[in-house]
């Protein structure tokens, strides 16, 4: 398991368009139709790594919790799947089922995606806001595998709170830590 840290793109980054397969539906989906009204959550996971194994609970709850309340959810795989097949796209429909992802898994099969968002690890959280402006990036929470702290999301509902609310997100924001992106 390595330690990488998110690379915490420049607040303020407008989101970088995007077409990528969905492969819950099998469709092509773009960051135009998915974004929610108020906000957008982009996340770079992917099926092995322990460090998003263990925070799946949280980004489902987490989805379940504001996608009603005009925050869109988008979560990104970008891995090598030929060096690390367990992050092919059949698998990934599969993970989306058992987690019970209420948003679209989507497969960045050439990583350009994850090249234009800058991502270094998984999970990678990035919160846009209703102008597609980049107000947050960094980590779920403090929790991590071993550490016995619990999941929460403190970190990532307190910036979408503050979205929601109208008001500023703080600029004290924790990198991610995670397993590295499997660049080809």
């Amino acid at each position: 398991m390595s330690l990488t840290p998110s690379n915490m793109l420049a607040l303020g980054t407008k989101a970088p368009e995007f077409s990528l397969m969905d492969t819950v539906t099998d469709k092509t989906l773009n960051l135009q139709t998915l974004k929610g009204e108020k906000g957008t959550v982009i996340m770079f996971i992917c099926n092995h790594c322990p460090f998003v194994i263990h925070v799946n609970p949280e980004i489902s709850r987490l989805a379940k919790d504001y996608q009603n309340k005009g925050i869109g959810f988008i979560a990104i795989s970008s891995n090598d799947v030929k060096n690390y097949p367990q992050d092919a796209p059949h698998l990934m429909k599969k993970k989306a089922q058992e987690e019970d992802y209420s948003f679209p898994y989507l497969y960045d099969e050439t990583q350009d995606i994850a090249k234009a968002y800058d991502a270094a690890c998984t999970p990678d959280f990035y919160l846009f806001d209703s102008k597609l402006d980049l107000v947050y990036r960094g980590q779920l929470d403090d929790s991590r595998p071993g550490n016995g702290i619990p999941l929460s999301g403190t970190d990532l509902r307190n910036a979408i709170d503050a979205t929601l609310n109208g008001t500023t997100v703080t600029s004290n924001q924790k990198p991610s830590i995670g397993c590295n992106i499997k660049w080809i």
